[in-house]
Order: C-alpha cells, then sequence, then structure tokens
C-alpha cells in the first residue's frame, strides 16, 4: 500500500473522533460528579467540530484512497452529517435520564462516540474489510452501551441476546464476504462489481455469497424474519440508549447494505431484488400488524421500525437512482422521527419510573397541551399523514416502485400503512380523549425542552418543505 500524507485528509474527521473520545476517556475518570458535564460539552464538542471538517472536506469529485478501502462520495458525506445530528440529539436527551439512575458516567459518551466511529467508517467502506471493521465497532460499542444499567436483568439480558445473535450474523455476513473474496479475488467492492459483470464467477458460489451477505444486512437493519432482537433490545435497553441505537445505526446500515449490493453486487440485482421484495413484504406485515399487539411504547416502537426499514428496502431494490434517492430520504426521516419519539419517552419519564407504557401517555393533553401535540407531530408523520415528513418520506419510495413498474408492491406498502396507522392514532386518542392517570407536572430542563420542541417541529417544517432535503438525497446517489 502506497501511503502518501493527502490521504489523510478525506479521514480527518474519523481521525478527530477518535482522538476526542481518548482524550473523553482520559480526563473523565478525574472528573467529580458535580463536573461530570465536561464530558457531554466535549462530546458535543466532538460532533460540531467533525460536522465542520466533513462539510469542509467535501468536494465535487469523489476522493477514494488508501488503496480503495476508503471512499468519501456524496453519499457518504450526507449520511454521516445527518449522523453528526442524530448522536448530538440524543447526547441532549441522555444526561438527565442517565443522572436520575445514577448512570452518567463518561463511558456514555465515549462509547457514543466509538459506535460513531465505527459508523462513519463503514458509511465510507469501499472494501469487505473497512465494511467489516466498521461493522464490528459499531456494534461492540452497541453491545456495552445496551448492558450499561448492571442493576438491569432485563438490559443484562437484552445486551446478550443482542450480543449473541450479533454474533452469528456477523459470522454470515464475513462467510459471505470470504467468498466473494475467493471469486473475485479482490477485497475492493469495484473490482468485485467488474469480476461479476465479467461473467467470471461462479453462479452457485455467488449465489450462496449473496445469502450471507443479505442475511448479515437484514439482521442490522432489523428486517424479518431477522428481527427477533429488536423489541426486546428497544425494551430492555435504557431509553437514553434506546433513542441513540434506533437513529444513527440505522442510516450506517442503509449506507452498508448500498455498498455492499449496490457497488459491490449491482450486476446481481435481480437476484437480490427478488430476496429484498421478500423481506420488505414480510416486513411491512409483521411490523405493522404485530405493533398493534403492544401496550408498551417502546416495544411499539420496535416493531414500527421494522416496518419502517421495509421502506428503506423498498427504495433500494427498485434499482434505479431516484429508489436509492428516496430511500436515502426515507433513512434519514426516519432517523430524525426516532429521536423525537424516543426523545419523549424520555421527557415523560423520571428518577424510579419508565414512561415506556402507552397508559402512561393517557390524559397527557391535560397535563402538558404542548408536548402533547409533539407527540401528535410524531405520530401522524410516522403514520404517513399529510403534511408531516413522513408522508412525503412514504411517497418517495411508492412512487419510486411505481416508476419500476412494481406497482403490486407499492399497492402492499400502501396498504400496510393504513394498518399501520392504526397503532400511531391509538397513543393520539389516549393522549387527547382520556383521563390523566397522573395529574404530576412534566419538568424537564431548557435545553431538553428546546431540542425535543425544535425535533418535532422540523418533521412538520420539512413536511412542508421536504424539495431541499429530497434534492439533497438525489444529488447524493446522482454522485
Amino acid at each position: 500500500m502506497n501511503f502518501e500524507m493527502s490521504q489523510l485528509l478525506p479521514v480527518l474527521p474519523e481521525v478527530f473522533v477518535l482522538a476526542m473520545a481518548c482524550a473523553i476517556l482520559l480526563i473523565d475518570p478525574f472528573l467529580s460528579e458535580a463536573r461530570r458535564s465536561v464530558s457531554f460539552v466535549l462530546a458535543l464538542g466532538t460532533l460540531a467540530g467533525a460536522f465542520l471538517l466533513t462539510l469542509g472536506l467535501h468536494g465535487e469529485a469523489d476522493q477514494i484512497v488508501f488503496s480503495g478501502f476508503f471512499v468519501l462520495d456524496g453519499m457518504a458525506v450526507l449520511l454521516k452529517l445527518a449522523s453528526y445530528i442524530a448522536v448530538a440529539v440524543a447526547f441532549i436527551y441522555a444526561p438527565t435520564y442517565l443522572r436520575e439512575r445514577e448512570m452518567l458516567r463518561g463511558e456514555y459518551f465515549v462509547l457514543g462516540l466509538l459506535g460513531l466511529l465505527g459508523m462513519m467508517v463503514l458509511i465510507s467502506a469501499h472494501s469487505l474489510l473497512t465494511v467489516y471493521l466498521g461493522l464490528e465497532l459499531m456494534s461492540l460499542s452497541l453491545y456495552a452501551m445496551v448492558a450499561m444499567q448492571r442493576d438491569s436483568v432485563v438490559a443484562s439480558e437484552a445486551a446478550m441476546k443482542y450480543f449473541v445473535l450479533g454474533a452469528m450474523a456477523s459470522a454470515m455476513l464475513l462467510y459471505g464476504m470470504s467468498m466473494l473474496y475467493g471469486i473475485s479475488g479482490s477485497l475492493d467492492l469495484g473490482e468485485i462489481h467488474a469480476a461479476i459483470a465479467a461473467g467470471t464467477a461462479q453462479p452457485l458460489v455467488l449465489s450462496f455469497a449473496l445469502v450471507f451477505i443479505v442475511i448479515g444486512v437484514a439482521f442490522k437493519l432489523g428486517a424479518v424474519p431477522f428481527h427477533m432482537w429488536v423489541p426486546d433490545v428497544y425494551h430492555g435497553a435504557p431509553t437514553a440508549v434506546t433513542v441513540y441505537m434506533s437513529t444513527a445505526p440505522k442510516l450506517a446500515a442503509f449506507a452498508m447494505l448500498m455498498r455492499l449490493l449496490v457497488d459491490g453486487l449491482g450486476g446481481l440485482h435481480s437476484d437480490w431484488q427478488e430476496i429484498l421484495i421478500m423481506l420488505s413484504v414480510l416486513s411491512l406485515a409483521v411490523g405493522n400488524i404485530i405493533a398493534i399487539a403492544q401496550t408498551n411504547l417502546k416495544r411499539m416502537l420496535a416493531y414500527s421500525a421494522i416496518s419502517h426499514v421495509a421502506f428503506m428496502l423498498l427504495g433500494v431494490l427498485a434499482g434505479t437512482e431516484e429508489g436509492y434517492a428516496s430511500g436515502l430520504f426515507y433513512a434519514v426521516s426516519y432517523a430524525l422521527m426516532s429521536l423525537a419519539s424516543f426523545g419523549l419517552v424520555i421527557f415523560m419519564s423520571r428518577s424510579g419510573f419508565e414512561a415506556d407504557a402507552l397508559d402512561d401517555y393517557r390524559g397527557l393533553n391535560e397535563r402538558s397541551p404542548w408536548h402533547a401535540f409533539l407527540m401528535l407531530v410524531v405520530m401522524f408523520s410516522m403514520a404517513g399523514v399529510p403534511p408531516f415528513l413522513g408522508f412525503w418520506s412514504k411517497l418517495f419510495v411508492i412512487q419510486a416502485l411505481v416508476q419500476a413498474d412494481l406497482v403490486w408492491l407499492a399497492v402492499a406498502a400502501v396498504v400496510f400503512s393504513v394498518i399501520g396507522a392504526f397503532y400511531y392514532l391509538r397513543l393520539v386518542k389516549l393522549m387527547y380523549f382520556d383521563k390523566p392517570v397522573e395529574t404530576a407536572p412534566l419538568e424537564a430542563n431548557w435545553g431538553m425542552r428546546f431540542t425535543i420542541s425544535a425535533n418535532a417541529l422540523a418533521m412538520f417544517a420539512l413536511g412542508i418543505l421536504p424539495g431541499p432535503l429530497m434534492a439533497l438525497c438525489v444529488a447524493a446517489m446522482a454522485g
């Protein structure tokens, strides 16, 4: 490998995040409980610095460095910027929740930044090696974050289940990658694509490799039938961890889907399209139908996440630039909606009380009309009610399916979306038409109140003007 100092420029954000994570890890043990907020401020400063570096390094041409292992293109830049924002909002939501449960330690921010570093590497991966490296760094950080609440049996069980199933999925993904390497003789995704296009690969081995790779990607996305970890982990993890793992990692998983299937295995589009159709239809059905039976809000949102993942898959399987752009738009939109939904769960929670049951939201309009309105905006957006952001994200995917002559699939997406609207509207009914179980006022610091309000109102604003965000997604995919 020929190395030049100029190759370090595209990876400056990654180097900066790694250096700051190590610095916070060294500084935090010397901080008293009263000064624990220093780690929080440093973590937010890290995200701001990485945001500016990524924005400043973006040029018109794609940059591929380290002998093809790392790429900085339009999609990578947009997904990284969205990831920084998602992690920053998750960090802002977390401190009060963690402090009330005696969990406010630097480890949360260090693991969050290291997980973000894995996402950044995964998003910019141009080689099977960097895909796996980024994936494992992200996953190991998430396993540890889920298990942070050491005195909770539910959290420990969720972490073990996530770790064991995640290890199995990683092994399958690695096995598929080893087959691809054996077929093409290269780890570079571009060279693998060329080898498949040349027709020199053995079809049977290629089919096995494709199946194993799709299994690994589907697990990380939480698509059916590889979804069994999602409800238990979302429910068992501390809500401050759930809000983190339900947002930015989904953006990285979407990037992995694009890098492996489109950049690497684009020549097998007709093969993996059939597999993704099956996964997306199953995810739409299972996610929306089982969510109706849930009485726990976090589990309901977990099954909801499964159905939302189906829409990301639908955009990608369309196989067109419009489809890829709509899938990217959906991934960013879902991250924003998930931040707001779990952020409001954190806002409603207090020491010794997790506001994760649907009954906890009865009569919320009488206790706090403003926050009931914010939750209404979030639920309407997730249900796809116009003019909120979720409506446009679903519409763009459905349009891409129709343009790709997959009308029956677009009809199925609409039908299951209508079914899914029931459980979102049920929560709105509880907030506005039922009597409150509790009458205690809701308390939170001004920073959290402002962030939750801005988060929810952004869905309304982007629903009124979705054009600029969609234009960014189209430009990212065209690049």
